[in-house]
């Protein structure tokens, strides 16, 4: 039985707790958050009886966990992680890692320096086990449309919920738009090509939504629309399209594939892979197939791939696998947001050397 303890109970730690509850051999032990009404929410999600701690040192010294979800505030990341690599417990980290290249950087260093190779870090970049995006991730890699040279990603979606504290309406607190919500799609479009990007240019902005908030005096900066290029080596290319005013549309993300052979396409909610081969499909004459994996016990709020995280980290913990999401995966997916933001303030195309 692998105990869990949650750092942060809001709504993604209460996701979190719900996906626990579902998996076999695991179970939701202790939890810990400063905000009594949040542990208040989450002890009540919980399966079984939990202990609640005010502070996750306090947790770290109950013996009472094996692994720990990090699912505090993007700004807290790098002072939690910090203090908890410096214990036995198995890491699973809610994206973004950190809120800066640099705060990333800084926990790679200290996870090599605390030199545990049995401890699982695991970062949690989800969309990758969508069920038709983990179809769409097997079917490029498999060849199915050649070298992929282009990847298309559309979010147009709802704009940022509440949360505790109104600390998501600051680019300081969660790393700008491009890094909080987005690293998810970088991550996407490094996994498809297969390596990681040279150059980002970006055009975006804050032009609907929160413009009339203030909190504290200070008035809200959060990013609401963006175009993403991203540019691999020898040509290849993705784009991303952020829209989170955009919330009265039929699918709230498509992932596109194209290579020379063909194009491959995930849409979600719909859980459905459109498959187009050249020389044998044309436009509006493709096949069309609506993906489910029937293993997945809870669905919540990601298509059930906060479920299939859980269940590759715990048997990454119990030793039958690999950690297929690395902290220079989190790095990697920050630092291409970081280079997006820095090409919006600055009006270029910026290097990822000069990032990373």
């Amino acid at each position: 039985m692998i105990r869990y303890g949650v750092v942060g109970t809001g709504m993604m730690g209460v996701e979190h707790i719900e996906n626990i509850n579902a998996l076999e051999g695991a179970e939701v032990t202790a939890l810990s958050d400063p905000t009594p009404a949040s542990l208040e929410t989450a002890a009540a999600a919980a399966a079984g009886p939990v202990e609640v701690f005010a502070n996750h040192l306090d947790l770290m010294a109950s013996g009472l966990c094996d692994a720990v979800v990090v699912a505090s505030p993007n700004f807290t990341h790098t002072d939690v992680v910090a203090d908890l690599l410096d214990s036995d417990l198995h890491l699973l980290i809610e994206k973004p890692l950190c809120t800066t290249i640099e705060d990333c950087q800084k926990l790679i260093d200290l996870a090599a320096k605390a030199n545990r190779p049995e401890r699982v870090v695991w970062v949690g970049l989800e969309y990758r086990y969508m069920p038709a995006v983990a179809r769409l991730v097997e079917e490029a890699r498999n060849g199915a449309v050649g070298q992929p040279q282009m990847v298309s990603i559309t979010e147009h979606r709802f704009p940022f919920l509440k949360k505790v504290d109104d600390w998501n309406r600051f680019s300081e607190n969660t790393g700008g738009t491009l890094v909080e919500k987005c690293c998810h799609f970088f991550d996407l479009m490094m996994i498809v090509m297969g390596e990681r990007p040279v150059r980002v240019f970006a055009s975006g902005g804050q032009n609907v939504n929160h413009l009339d908030e203030v909190y504290g005096g200070q008035t809200s900066d959060i990013f609401d629309n963006a175009y993403v290029i991203v540019d691999f080596a020898n040509g290849r290319r993705a784009m991303l399209d952020l829209c989170m005013f955009a919330e009265a549309t039929e699918e709230q993300e498509i992932v596109s594939v194209i290579g020379p052979t063909g194009k491959l396409e995930a849409r979600l909610p719909s859980s459905t892979l459109v498959t187009g081969r050249r020389g044998e499909h044309r436009i509006g004459d493709v096949e069309i197939e609506t993906v489910v994996d029937e293993s997945i016990a809870f669905e919540g709020l990601h298509h059930g791939s906060s479920y299939v995280e859980h269940e590759l980290f715990c048997s990454a913990i119990r030793g039958e696998r690999p950690v297929e999401v690395t902290l220079e995966d989190g790095l990697w997916s920050v630092a291409v947001g970081a280079a997006a933001h820095r090409s919006i303030e600055e009006g270029r195309p910026v290097l990822m050397s000069e990032m990373i």
